[in-house]
């Protein structure tokens, strides 16, 4: 994952213009680190280290998405689209 990805996460997440560690910039990293965790896995399937890193990303995302639901409903539904989560 380059930092042209993370600094165009965060540009489109922030609520400010210093923002870089708001729930919705912190889950849309995450979002983009988990998918490209989730390419490499893909290919090497025995690499069980990388795998736990990845169940550990996606529960911290978790977390993160249920604490903006339990604060504002409005913006986790915007978040959920805007990131293709839940088919």
């Amino acid at each position: 994952m380059s930092t042209a990805v993370s600094s165009d996460n965060i540009a489109q997440f922030k609520h400010h213009d210093k923002d870089t560690g708001s729930s919705e910039v912190q889950i849309a990293l995450l979002t983009a680190r988990i998918n490209h965790l989730t390419e490499h896995l893909r290919t090497h399937r025995k690499d069980f280290h990388s795998r736990r890193g990845l169940l550990q990303m996606a529960s911290r995302r978790r977390k993160l998405l249920d604490y903006v639901k339990r604060h504002d409903v409005n913006k986790y539904a915007e978040l959920l689209a805007k990131l293709g989560l839940r088919k």
